[in-house]
Formats: structure tokens, sequence, C-alpha cells
């Protein structure tokens, strides 16, 4: 049901980063095949344009080696081969260099668009593609279609461009016959290298096309409907009732751990009702007093009954205890700003320890300490 709830959803959201990642790992990136092509034609034709004269007097060489044969070599088997040998270490001289930097331009070519990627998933064998229906489905698809238009786009764009270019070169190719061989051959590697440069010329502008167009396609595949865009945030970040019970949960944990250091505390100071605070000093631990736990409403009622389960002196302040609640996090030392009102009430505190142990006097009345104006809640 959520299948076909999905299928009739239009996939009208950007792709989340997983979704593009997911994507990458598949080896679905954005390609230009056109730009691939207009790499290695245009890199031919630079390649021609600079080792054309060496080419040239290569060539040459080697028709001077073959032309230039003694009578006895022609009946010697053993001579015959190592002529042989010799003309296509030659040959493979003059298109070494060519070859090589056509090499060079084939892997740099495809990594243009979509950079470097090596994907062992989309060289696995996918055996759908071997279903003949789906072969058929792909062949007349509006894709193929496209696909179709685009190469006959582009056949006529060169085709026309090399019409312009053959006519343009029209004398130069008439006079290669009133030239002598070396300089019809040099004219020769001219000539193609410069047609050839028109050409891959004339595939920039289909590769301007091509390279937007794939990046528009490549970003159409994987859009995502809303639906699959909230199983994702479900997958990655959890159903959100199981965050909730999660956060609950934890909660839970820290109220506990925080409540069982109330009966450690050495004041417990509240609003009367909404609010408790929990205070310890330990003059060889830190210099400031710190707040072991707080609370609110129900939370506030439970550290009263454990301090006075626990015989820790509960003190109303009204003003301290909203000071110190909103203020001061658990496990945490007091505001300077509240170090003056808190040493009164823990004075207070220490006093009536000392009378109830018998070393003392008994101390007056509690303090009402004034909070700054900054600190008042």
């Amino acid at each position: 049901m959520a299948e076909q709830q999905d299928s009739s959803q239009e996939k009208t959201e950007e792709p989340t980063p997983k979704k593009l990642k997911d994507a990458k790992d598949k080896g679905q990136v954005a390609r230009s095949k056109e730009l691939n092509t207009l790499a290695v034609v245009m890199v031919a034709a630079l390649g021609l344009l600079s080792f054309g004269t060496a080419m040239a007097d290569r060539m040459l060489n080697i028709m001077r080696h073959n032309f230039s044969i003694e009578r006895a070599a022609l009946y010697d088997t053993d001579s015959m081969g190592w002529h042989l040998m010799a003309s296509v270490e030659q040959g493979l001289y003059i298109l070494g260099p060519l070859f090589f930097i056509l090499l060079i331009a084939s892997l740099v070519g495809p990594v243009l668009l979509g950079g470097w990627l090596f994907s062992a998933k989309s060289m696995a064998p996918k055996f759908e593609r071997m279903n003949p229906l789906s072969g058929l489905k792909r062949m007349f698809s509006m894709k193929a279609l496209m696909e179709l238009g685009k190469a006959l786009a582009k056949f006529l764009v060169v085709l026309a461009v090399a019409l312009i270019v053959l006519g343009l070169q029209r004398d130069h190719l008439l006079s290669l016959g009133k030239k002598t061989l070396p300089d019809a051959i040099y004219h020769s590697a001219w000539i193609l290298g410069t047609a050839l440069l028109i050409l891959a010329c004339s595939l920039i502008v289909i590769a301007m096309v091509d390279i937007p167009f794939q990046i528009y396609d490549n970003k159409k595949k994987l859009k995502m409907t809303k639906q699959e865009v909230k199983d994702e945030y479900k997958d990655t970040e959890g159903k959100p009732e199981v965050k909730a019970k999660v956060r609950q949960l934890q909660r839970e944990v820290a109220d506990r751990k925080m409540l069982a250091e109330v009966p450690n505390a050495d004041v417990v100071i509240t609003n009367p009702t909404h609010f408790a605070v929990a205070l310890k000093y330990d003059p060889e631990r830190s210099g400031a007093p710190m707040l072991v736990a707080k609370g609110g409403d129900f939370m506030a009622q439970k550290i009263r009954e454990i301090a006075q389960e626990h015989q820790v002196l509960v003190l109303e302040s009204p003003p301290l205890a909203r000071a110190v609640f909103y203020t001061t996090e658990v496990d945490r030392e007091i505001p300077a700003g509240l170090y003056l009102a808190v040493a009164q009430v823990l004075a207070y505190v220490f006093q009536l320890q000392q009378y109830q142990a018998g070393k003392g006097k008994k101390p007056p009345k509690p303090p009402e300490p004034k909070i700054p104006e900054d600190l008042q809640h």
C-alpha cells in the first residue's frame, strides 16, 4: 500500500545528502559523452598540429627505407623480416606520442564532469537488464528518443562544419598534386590538424548544450517524493516516537542521578513550592558552591521530600531559589553575582549545624539575601 502511495506521488523534493552519497556510491553521477568526445578530438587536433612535422619526417624516412631496398635483400627472407620490424618500430615512434596524449585525454575526459569515481556496485551484473521486455522499453522510451535526436543533431552539426572545412580547404587540397612529395606530406598534416581542430571547436557547442542537460537529467532522477524524505529521515534519525521515548528515558536517568545527590547537599532553597535547588559547598574541591539538584513543581516537591528524609535543611528564599534555578546548571558552580547571597545562606546553615551539635549559639532568623538586578527572575 505504501509503495502504491509512493508511486503516485510526484518527485518534487531536492535530493538529500544521503541520497546523493548513495547515488555516487552506485556510480550514478552526471556524465557527458560529448565532453569526453570533445576532449579526445581536441587533444588529437592539437597533437597533430604539434607533432605533425615530426610525424611527416618519420613517414618520409619509412618511405625512403622501404623504397631503397637492395636487390639482394629482396631474396633474403631473414633480411625482409628485419626490414619489416624496422618499419614497425618507426611507425610506433610516429604514433606513440599521439596515442599517449589520446590515452591521457580519454582518462581525463570522463572526470571533467562528475569527478573521479570508482564504484564496485556499478560494475556488478544487473540481471534485470537481461530482460528483453525491459530492453524494448528502454529502446522506445522518451530518453532513447532524446538520445536519438541528440545524435542526429550532432551528426548534422559535424556534417555542416565538415562541409564548410572542405570548402575552405578546397584550394589547399587541390594544390597538393602540384607539390613535391615531402611538401605534400607536410602540408597534408597541417590540413588534417587544422580541419580536426575546427571540428573539435564545433563539438564545444554540442558539449555546452549536453553538459547542462546531463546535470539537469541526473538531478531530476535523484529527486525524491515527500514520503521518501520522511522515510529516509526515519531510517537515519529514528522514528519520532522512538526518539521521544529515548529522550524520556535519558531524562529519567538524569533525574535519578540528580536526586541521588540531594542527601549530600548542605541546603535546599525553595520558592517555596514551585522551585527547589540543592546546594553543596566543598572548600577542598572548589572555591564556589555547586548546584547538585534543581527542579520545578513535581521535581521540586521530590527534592524537598528527599531533603527532609535525610535531614537536609530546607530554607525558603523565593528570590534566591529563582535566581539559582534560572542561572545555574546541575553540577556547575553558581555565578559570581550570587556568591554573597549564597554565602549568607550557607553561613546560617553552618551556624545552625553548630548549634544543633551543642557547639555554639542559636543563630538569628534566616537571612533575606539581596539578589543583583541582572540575576533576578
